[in-house]
């Protein structure tokens, strides 16, 4: 608060002394933004309630969580629900190959700071799950929204995002995806299509330079990266980089960009050297990058950057990431590792820790049926130290660990690995479909 003096200027008598008028300059209360009604037409008014009342009755008769099928019926009913939904909305987008469910969710608290948010906070990221999460509350003046990465030029074809998040890319699914250098010139026909949107971009992962270089507006976000295999060479011309955590310039002039953003062990630190201090209840460095992506998504879209860090810090979990549940009658927390990238990023979290650990490898259509990946994986993080691994390609995995001097046990389920685990808390480490039966098996 600032107090100012003004001399009014105007003659007083001589027998009474001058009297100031003394002023206080009080910020004024940060106002959300208005989120103007806007009257539908018959047909999207009809595409709209009928998808509400499928994702109801789908949660209600526990055939589901309601955040795919309203969409894809509002959808078929009325092709331009998504364009319409998202009318007169501040739009985060998140995208990438790993973190997206996790920054989403911090996106969203964030933003809730400031007014109501909606997202798709169980992780349906394709259109149909972007229309379902804009139905909850036509009201909410923010959405944030995990889009999956082939989507995103879909997306902005429909609507301009205020803000679009690029985390990362790596290798995931590459007999479904596809090469990363399809997906990242996906990702700059996505942008191309947004030239309004503020773009939020990660700088230390040359394919993401590459798909953000040329959009107008970006803020660069700095903090390392654990999975470098993906980046070693220009996504432009392919020309060897090395290491993608140097100052480098590649002769065909893509380079890599200055910070607006560090992500240190402890905070996230402004270009101006301004420190906010990330004491997250989410485990890793990984998250604290993921919290500062949010944080530069919040800022610009006008939120107190101490309310919505102080929102970020209290979650716990993210769709079941991260979170404690019960298995096989004992508590384990359920960790998710997809690709290389993410088995990685794990390995390193767990790495330091003594707690009892299960891993679990499938390799259904919706994980990619090729685990040949497993030899990119640096398992030796886990030399000498004892695990019990499960799964469909339980077999190749106690393989890989042989190799790298880990001591497995095979088991036939999971609930056998938990009951021979030793004492404490076991994490168990789980691929995409491993880790979504089990959650819905903590949750029966």
């Amino acid at each position: 608060m600032v107090e100012t003096t003004r001399d009014t200027g105007k003659a007083e008598p001589t027998s009474a002394p001058v009297e100031q008028q003394r002023w206080q300059v009080v910020p004024a209360p940060v106002q959300p933004p208005p989120r103007r009604a806007h009257r539908h037409d018959l047909r999207t008014t009809i595409a709209i309630d009928l998808g509400r009342l499928a994702a109801t009755m789908s949660r209600r008769f526990g055939l589901g969580s309601g955040a795919m099928i309203g969409g894809r019926i509002a959808l078929t009913l009325q092709p331009r629900a998504l364009r319409t939904l998202a009318l007169g909305r501040q739009v985060v987008m998140v995208t990438g190959t790993n973190g997206k469910t996790t920054t989403t969710r911090m996106v969203a608290e964030a933003l809730r700071s400031r007014a109501p948010a909606v997202s798709n906070a169980t992780g349906a990221n394709m259109p149909d799950g972007h229309v379902a999460a804009l139905m909850t509350d036509p009201s909410a003046p923010f959405a944030a929204l995990e889009v999956d990465e082939l989507h995103l030029a879909q997306v902005t074809a429909q609507f301009e995002p205020a803000v679009v998040l690029l985390l990362n890319l790596s290798r995931d699914q590459l007999d479904r995806v596809g090469e990363i250098r399809t997906v990242a010139e996906s990702l700059r026909h996505a942008l191309a299509q947004a030239p309004g949107a503020h773009v939020v971009a990660n700088r230390d992962d040359p394919n993401i330079v590459y798909a953000a270089a040329d959009h107008p507006r970006v803020t660069w976000v700095s903090g390392g990266s654990r999975w470098k295999d993906d980046g070693l060479n220009c996504p432009r011309c392919g020309a060897f980089l090395g290491d993608a955590d140097r100052a480098w310039r590649c002769e065909c002039g893509l380079s890599r960009p200055e910070a607006d953003w560090t992500v240190t062990a402890d905070a996230a630190v402004a270009a101006d050297g301004t420190r906010h201090e990330l004491d997250l209840a989410l485990p890793g460095q990984v998250n604290r990058v993921n919290a500062t992506f949010a944080m530069a998504a919040a800022q610009h879209l006008g939120c107190d950057q101490a309310a919505a860090v102080h929102r970020i810090q209290r979650i716990t979990q993210a769709a079941g990431r991260y979170g404690t549940v019960r298995l096989a009658g004992r508590p384990v927390r359920l960790l998710l590792a997809k690709n290389p990238a993410s088995w990685l990023e794990m390995l390193d979290l767990v790495s330091t820790e003594q707690h009892p650990l299960v891993l679990v490898l499938n390799s259904r259509e919706a994980d990619g049926h090729d685990v040949s990946w497993l030899w990119d994986v640096d398992f030796e993080l886990l030399a000498g130290r004892p695990v019990r691994v499960a799964g469909d390609r339980a077999l190749d995995l106690a393989v890989r660990l042989h190799y790298a001097g880990v001591p497995a046990t095979v088991a036939d389920t999971v609930d056998e690995a938990l009951a021979a685990a030793g004492d404490g808390v076991p994490d168990v480490i789980a691929n995409y479909t491993a880790f979504r039966d089990l959650l819905a098996r903590s949750r029966s």
